[in-house]
């Protein structure tokens, strides 16, 4: 068992690691990004990245707290679907109900990697190549549709 304090210095390191190791990649628009803490632009749009004990998961998650709206990004989001498979050269799972660590509903498209440990350094290639050309081509794929969310609430 690790304690909280260690998982959360190598959660942090890794996250470390990762920023370095894309640090140098522009965004589909040519300009520097945060990879980790990905903005958007649109509230209550977020692309999340997460590397745990037991899975590593990337995923656009719609948190608004009015349920029409979340349908209606999430409606916003199927429209643009063939683009994001597009993109990312894959599916999603698409899920309509979706609760967060607090129990909060949101609606998530994502995509999961399971059998890597973010505690295990030596999990941290295969977790940095899951991430790495999803997070990019996400942000492709936002460029080319984010336009779409901006007149919607």
């Amino acid at each position: 068992m690790y304690t909280k304090n260690q998982v959360s210095k190598t959660k942090q390191a890794f996250w470390t690691i990762f920023g370095q190791y894309l640090k140098p990649v522009p965004s589909a628009e040519g300009a520097k990004v945060q990879w980790q803490n990905y903005k958007t632009g649109i509230k209550k749009i977020f692309f999340r990245m997460r590397a745990e004990k037991d899975f590593a998961s990337i995923s656009i998650e719609i948190t608004h707290p009015d349920p029409d709206v979340r349908e209606l990004f999430f409606d916003q989001f199927e429209q643009f679907g063939k683009l994001l498979e597009m993109e990312t050269g894959e599916s999603w799972e698409w899920e309509k109900e979706a609760v967060d660590e607090y129990g909060g509903a949101l609606k998530r498209i994502g995509k999961r990697l399971e059998g890597v440990n973010v505690m295990n350094e030596e999990d941290w290639p295969a977790i940095i190549s899951f991430l790495k050309p999803r997070i990019i081509a996400l942000d492709r794929f936002w460029a080319n549709v984010k336009y779409g969310f901006e007149g919607l609430v």
